[in-house]
């Protein structure tokens, strides 16, 4: 049935077939779903106009007929719609109405939307027209002026149909068209708050609000052999002479003429005969990398190549590793927390000698330019590690707060590093990607490092690897095995989980043939005989994918993170150092903001009891601010203080702290904050309500100043 079916179902985009139901010939998918015809039988449907008439249900496997729908239901739904007017164009054929049993409204699906219908795209599918249609609440005032998340263009305030908003931070605004434009590209593994990065709470309310979401990996994920190139090796060889009759792209399998590749760089190459390697040698170095290895490199009047420089750098970054090592205690015997150890790696760095960092922003979206300065600064010949970053953004025409600039651009590297091109998985749980081009360019090495400069220069906590990474990097902890869930949700994941899921030894053989690529790659592709072996198996692909292929960027990758004897500390704190890496990161609460800061009280008991009130009210004000009913939030009272959203992984030094003031005049009495202090100074005013609309005024002008 499954193959019948398949060659007689197509998706078109001819303008001339017309939706047997709607009869419109509208091919619009993220609107009326794809458009599908069945040759045989002369039919064609939207697939939105299937799911939301009103009687028709899905009695088929997904994969008969239309996604379940049969044809002879199909018909049945169209000879009743013929029946029913469109209380919206007048003409009959009206299959959908609303799912209040006293309503009596009819449309079609696509006069339905002109009409401000909620389509629900969950459980039974129903429909709402615009009287009974769901609606959503304002808890609190928003921040003028507000744009479309999506789209950037300005919005009205003001919660319709066409405009939505996000139920978890209350302060992104959407037009109905971008959130589902956004939605059909990101589908549901990827489709999120853009502000706040809620995923769940985020998704459950845009379907209330009769937003589709596609049930599959998003749209840059399907595209054909998008990581194609992931698979690919260096195959070449670069002797100065090569032996080979084939050429020297040629590699066989084994022996003599089996290619193989420079274990420091992994871009240069050779045949055994070429090179005089004997047959169980396979630990070659090239010309280049060996020259750079043994300091004997001979061109002195030349401008230095990237290579050397590379080479030159992680001379002096292991030559720093191993005079720390010396002098920092190595806390065998007495238990260290992340924080402690971070503290002693950064007493390294020197305040009296800095590197500057100029970091071009003048694009409106810095995050490029963050991470161009690291680069820039890493790759510098002469860059030492241990000298304090001091940081410029050329839109800040002041640069004279050189804390919060710091803590500003490590917060954003670190943001833009988890999305580098080396790592690859969902949001909270990466891997190491396989990608020859960042090899070639050494970046692994590159992010490890400026990774471990982030942490000891008092950068947050990354809280993205994934536990399979941080075991291939550290072995913690020793018995772990890599699981299903660390391959993230890709193609070859739900390859290998098919597999696993097998019930019989048929189905086993299924997916694997199904899985062939994959397993012939990993050198796992072999005949199976009893349902038993399927273990043995998906754990053999699994150590390949997440090992094994990965041990030269998890060498350079480990060799970036001995920055400031950084990765010699984490080996000897696995356990300590497990939230740092894998996370999750604390979620902020009133809570732990009120603990985070002291209290610094006058002397006078008069002055004392009005501080004292003050204090309350700052406690009542976080906690608005917990359940979103301020127009700051508690990130944004953080960054205020203290000019970092997460508390950092070497904790704030000096402690967070509040103080307080009076003024002769309450309606011009602001907050006031030290970000080099951590120093917060708050207003005595008379009432909570002038006291939480001065907070909000000042925080919020401040994000937007800083553009936070």
């Amino acid at each position: 049935m499954k193959e019948e079916t398949t060659e007689i179902k197509q998706i078109h985009d001819d303008k001339d077939l017309i939706c047997s139901l709607c009869k419109r010939c509208d091919n619009i998918p993220d609107k009326y779903g794809e458009k599908i015809t069945l040759q045989q039988h002369k039919l064609t449907v939207h697939y939105f106009c299937l799911l939301m008439s009103s009687g028709i249900c899905q009695r088929g496997e997904e994969d008969e007929d239309v996604h379940g729908f049969l044809v002879d239901d199909i018909k049945k739904e169209i000879r009743r719609s013929l029946r029913l007017r469109c209380m919206y164009c007048r003409k009959f054929g009206a299959s959908v109405g609303c799912s209040i049993k006293r309503c009596r409204q009819m449309v079609h699906m696509p006069c339905g939307i002109e009409q401000e219908f909620i389509f629900q795209f969950t459980d039974l599918f129903p429909s709402f027209c615009k009287k009974h249609a769901p609606s959503q609440s304002c808890v609190s005032s928003p921040s003028l002026p507000l744009s479309c998340s999506v789209c950037l263009e300005p919005i009205e305030p003001v919660l319709s149909y066409n405009v939505l908003k996000c139920p978890a931070c209350h302060g992104s605004w959407f037009h109905r068209n971008c959130v589902q434009h956004y939605a059909h590209s990101a589908a549901m593994f990827f489709f999120k708050c853009t502000l706040c990065n809620n995923k769940d709470q985020f998704q459950q309310e845009m379907l209330r609000m009769g937003i589709y979401i596609p049930e599959r990996d998003a749209a840059w994920e399907l595209e054909e052999n998008a990581y194609g190139d992931l698979l690919q090796v260096y195959q070449h060889c670069d002797a100065v002479k090569c032996r080979s009759q084939k050429g020297r792209k040629y590699s066989s399998q084994s022996g003599y003429f089996e290619i193989v590749r420079c274990m420091l760089c992994g871009s240069r190459g050779t045949h055994r005969k070429c090179s005089n390697l004997k047959l169980y040698e396979s630990d070659w170095i090239c010309a280049e990398c060996k020259a750079a290895v043994e300091g004997k490199m001979s061109l002195p009047n030349y401008v230095e190549s990237p290579l050397t420089i590379r080479q030159e750098r992680k001379r002096l970054f292991r030559n720093i590793s191993d005079l720390h090592s010396s002098l920092i205690s190595k806390r065998q015997c007495v238990p260290a927390t992340s924080a402690e150890v971070l503290m002693d790696l950064a007493c390294q760095i020197s305040q009296q000698q800095s590197t500057e960092v100029l970091v071009d922003d003048d694009d409106d979206d810095d995050d490029d330019g963050v991470l161009g300065a690291a680069l820039r600064v890493l790759r510098q010949s002469d860059f030492n590690p241990c000298c304090t970053l001091s940081v410029k953004f050329s839109k800040d025409k002041l640069n004279n707060n050189s804390i919060r600039n710091q803590r500003r651009f490590l917060r954003r590297l670190v943001s833009k590093l988890l999305m580098s091109e080396i790592f690859e998985g969902p949001d909270g749980t990466k891997n190491l990607a396989l990608n020859s081009k960042a090899l070639r360019d050494d970046l692994y090495f590159e992010v490890g490092s400026l990774l471990a400069l982030s942490l000891v220069h008092g950068g947050p906590p990354l809280g993205f690897f994934s536990p399979a990474l941080y075991h291939s990097l550290f072995n913690y902890p020793t018995n772990y095995r890599p699981t299903l869930k660390d391959l993230g949700d890709n193609a070859l994941a739900h390859k290998i989980r098919q597999i696993a899921e097998a019930n019989s030894v048929k189905e086993l053989r299924r997916a694997m043939q199904s899985a062939s690529q994959y397993l012939e790659a990993a050198g796992c592709w072999r005949k199976i005989s009893k349902l038993s072996e399927k273990e043995m198996l998906v754990e053999d692909v699994l150590n390949f994918y997440l090992i094994i292929r990965l041990q030269l960027p998890l060498q350079r990758f480990r060799e970036g993170l001995r920055t400031l004897g950084l990765f010699e500390q984490v080996q000897m704190c696995t356990e300590a150092f497990h939230s740092v890496f894998c996370g999750p990161v604390e979620k902020l609460t009133a809570e732990s903001v009120v603990e985070l800061f002291t209290v610094q009280f006058s002397e006078e008991k008069e002055q004392q009891e009005k501080e004292h009130t003050t204090l309350n009210f700052w406690k009542k004000y976080l906690h608005e601010c917990d359940e979103g009913r301020c127009a700051a939030s508690l990130k944004d009272i953080l960054t205020f203080a203290t000019a970092t959203v997460l508390v950092p992984s070497i904790g704030f030094h000096p402690t967070p702290s509040i103080s307080f003031f009076s003024s002769s005049d309450p309606s011009c009495a602001f907050p006031q904050s030290y970000c080099d202090a951590n120093h917060l100074i708050l207003p005595i005013l008379p009432s909570y309500e002038l006291f939480k609309k001065h907070l909000d005024y000042t925080v919020c002008q401040f994000s937007v100043m800083q553009d936070i």
